[in-house]
């Protein structure tokens, strides 16, 4: 996917009310031990990059070190027609900061009032020395509207066969 298709993606109406909607996504990757693994983490979309910070001792950043591979998953809905979805497929790369990371604040200043959000900065600067800030830069985007009948192709197919 190039990175035209990746920003048409990323751009639309629907992929922006769910960035804008929340700071949580599902990252999958490979643990050390060369397992799957999946964790919720909080993100920061910049406009290119997803944005994940965490403790520098967190597993995931020693595994994404030697497998930068992953996928993030943003989601919504609790019925078919309220389901949607952004998919991503990307590279990550961990870089070790000096107190916490800008955009872990950023994504706290999204979703919590003023008050709350510098109290959250407060105890985080208390707690970190370091962070680990894992960018993800896409390769691979898809963003899917089940009830609006944005979904993958194969699921379109076999819709469309079984109405036939």
């Amino acid at each position: 996917m190039d990175r035209q298709q990746i920003e048409d993606e990323v751009s639309t109406p629907g992929a922006q009310e769910l960035l804008a909607s929340t700071s949580a996504a599902h990252l999958a990757y490979i643990g050390e031990d060369e397992t799957p693994r999946v964790v919720p983490v909080g993100f920061f979309w910049t406009g290119t990059q997803f944005v994940v910070a965490t403790a520098p001792t967190a597993p995931k950043v020693a595994a994404l070190s030697v497998r930068p591979a992953v996928a993030l998953a943003i989601d919504t809905g609790d019925t078919p027609e309220q389901a949607r979805a952004l998919s991503v497929r990307g590279q990550a790369s961990v870089q070790i900061v000096d107190g916490p990371v800008e955009e872990y604040l950023a994504a706290a200043r999204n979703t919590m009032d003023a008050a709350a959000a510098a109290e959250f900065e407060q105890n985080v600067r208390a707690m970190y020395d370091q962070m680990a800030r894992i960018a993800i830069t896409p390769n691979w985007v898809r963003y899917y509207d089940f009830g609006a009948g944005r979904m993958p192709q194969f699921l379109k197919d076999l819709a469309e066969r079984n109405l036939s």
